[in-house]
C-alpha cells in the first residue's frame, strides 16, 4: 500500500472499529449489563450522533490543517474522522427519519449505511475509481471521451439505483460493467422506478411487467433479504425486539 493511501486506510480501520465497538457498547447498554449506561445530562438523552458530528468537525478541519505538514498525523485525523463516521452512521436511521429508531426495523437502515460506506472505502483502497474515472491522455479528443464515458456511467448508475438495486448501483459506480443489465433489466416492485412506470397508479401501467417483477422479488429476492437481515442481526442485534428498558442505547 503507497503511502498516499495510508489515510484512507486509518480511515477504513477505524470505521469498522468503532463500528464494531458502538454496537457492543449498545447492545450490552440494552442488556443492562454491567456499568454500560446511556449518556444523559439532567433528563436529556445525548445520542452518540451527536459525539460523531463533533469528533468528525474537530478531525475534518485538523486534517485540512496538518494534511500538507505531516503524513503520520494526517493519518491520525483521518482515524478520528473515520470513528466520527462510524457514530454518525450508526444512527443514520434517526437522521433519515427524524425520531429515535435505533431498535426497530427501520433503524436496519443505519446498518446498510455503514456496510455501504465500508464497502465503497474498500473498493477505493483497491485503486478502483467511481464511474470509471481515468485521467485522458491529455488531447481534446481524449478528455471528451473520458467526460462522455463518465456521464454514461453516472446515468447508468441512477437507472439503477430508481430501480431498486442499490447494491448493484454501487458497485457498478466502480465497476461499470455491472450497470448495463442493472439499468435494462426489470426494476424491484418497491422502486421509484416501478412506481413511475409500472404500478397501477402510473400514467402508463404496465401490469404484466409488474407482476414479473413481483414473482422475482418473492423467488430471488426474498432469501437474499433474508440471509443480509440474518447477517445484520448477528453484527448489531434485532431491530424487532422491545428493549428491556426504554431508549436503551448510549
Amino acid at each position: 500500500m503507497g503511502a498516499g493511501r495510508l489515510p484512507l486506510f486509518c480511515f477504513f480501520v477505524a470505521l469498522i472499529l468503532a463500528f464494531v465497538f458502538t454496537r457492543i457498547n449498545v447492545r450490552l447498554i440494552r442488556a443492562r449489563i454491567g456499568w454500560f449506561r446511556n449518556v444523559n445530562i439532567g433528563e436529556m438523552h445525548i445520542h452518540h450522533v451527536v459525539f460523531g458530528v463533533v469528533l468528525t468537525l474537530l478531525s475534518g478541519v485538523a486534517g485540512l490543517l496538518v494534511s500538507a505538514i505531516s503524513q503520520t498525523w494526517y493519518a491520525v485525523t483521518a482515524g478520528a474522522f473515520g470513528i466520527g463516521a462510524a457514530l454518525i452512521l450508526d444512527e443514520f436511521a434517526l437522521i433519515l427519519h427524524l425520531r429515535d429508531v435505533y431498535w426497530e426495523e427501520e433503524g436496519r437502515t443505519s446498518v446498510d449505511a455503514v456496510f455501504i460506506a465500508i464497502a465503497i472505502t474498500g473498493l477505493l483502497l483497491l485503486g478502483l475509481r467511481p464511474l470509471g474515472w481515468e485521467r485522458s491522455d491529455g488531447t481534446p479528443q481524449g478528455t471528451w471521451l473520458t467526460i462522455g464515458l463518465i456521464v454514461v456511467n453516472l446515468v447508468l448508475a441512477v437507472v439503477t439505483l430508481l430501480k431498486g438495486k442499490i447494491w448493484t448501483g454501487l458497485a457498478g459506480l466502480f465497476i461499470p460493467l455491472l450497470l448495463i443489465p442493472g439499468a435494462l433489466r426489470l426494476a424491484r416492485p418497491g422502486s421509484p422506478w416501478a412506481h413511475w412506470f409500472l404500478a397501477p397508479s402510473a400514467r402508463h401501467p404496465r401490469p404484466r411487467q409488474m407482476a414479473r417483477a413481483q414473482r422475482r422479488e418473492e423467488r430471488w429476492r426474498r432469501p437474499v433479504i433474508k440471509a443480509k437481515i440474518a447477517f445484520q442481526e448477528f453484527v448489531s442485534g434485532r431491530h424487532d425486539l422491545p428493549s428491556t428498558r426504554r431508549r436503551a442505547r448510549w
